[in-house]
């Protein structure tokens, strides 16, 4: 119980920390180009929110439905979020998406802001209320996701202590990003996200065929040791899809430039 405590809790800290740096950046810049007052009053907004989601929909899961039809609907979503993000750390691996720079998109959303004519001031902003509402809702949905699901499979008999867990390791998340940012004063683009998202896409999906297995009756062989197992064969498929990618573009390249 406690090694699938620990899992929960790290995936639950990376799975948040790479939506939290994506709402930073927003954040940011509505703090920097209009004022600090409207950008954390929006996102105080949203995080209230999102804890009423989690401990509304988180309960209201354990007390009307039975634990095996959650760990097939579970393991189901699980399985299918993880592949999205799986499918993009691959492709950017492979060189065929580019890589998420938040500086960029820090000065993207500046340039627009100074477009729509927002400027500094020292009354609250609705717009900026809105901008960052809206950023880390968004963001923080797929986050109290993954609180809830990961937090319900992992409680097994006792699930509210499971969603505790998971939302301990986001509410950590969080709190690094916040501090990490705070210093910094800058977009968060050295955080290695494109690694973040592989690393939390590959347990996802494990996670998710494992639960959903158990929901429609498999044993598997070696009770939760076969986690490790189905984690080698995603890595391993992960790994060979990279390297089949990198060829054909590579190939796609020659080709292109003996054409051009």
């Amino acid at each position: 119980m406690i090694a699938q405590y620990g899992a929960v809790f790290l995936a639950s800290f990376l799975a948040s920390g790479v939506e939290f740096v994506e709402a930073f950046t927003i954040v940011l810049v509505i703090g920097v180009t209009i004022n600090w007052k409207s950008s954390l009053t929006g996102t105080l907004i949203a995080v209230a929110v999102l804890v009423l989601i989690v401990g509304i929909l988180g309960t209201a899961l354990i007390q009307f439905i039975p634990l095996n039809t959650l760990r097939l609907a579970i393991g189901m979503l699980l399985a299918l979020f993880g592949l999205k993000w799986l499918k993009k750390a691959i492709l950017r691996y492979a060189g065929l998406k580019a890589i998420h720079d938040e500086e960029a998109i820090y000065e993207e959303w500046q340039a627009e802001l100074r477009a729509r004519g927002e400027g500094p001031s020292n009354h609250l902003d609705p717009f900026g209320v809105v901008s960052t509402f809206k950023s880390v809702l968004l963001e923080g949905l797929e986050v109290a996701f993954i609180v809830i699901t990961f937090g319900i499979q992992a409680g097994d008999h006792d699930r509210l202590s499971g969603i505790e867990v998971a939302a301990l390791g986001a509410a950590l998340a969080l709190l690094v990003v916040v501090i990490v940012g705070a210093l910094a004063h800058a977009p968060l683009q050295r955080v290695p996200e494109n690694t973040l998202k592989f690393v939390v896409g590959i347990m996802l999906v494990t996670f998710g065929t494992f639960w959903g297995g158990e929901g429609l009756g498999i044993d598997w062989w070696g009770g939760d040791l076969f986690l490790f197992a189905l984690l080698a064969f995603y890595l391993a498929t992960s790994w060979a899809l990279i390297r089949g990618l990198k060829r054909h573009s590579a190939r796609n390249k020659i080709k292109s430039l003996l054409h051009g």
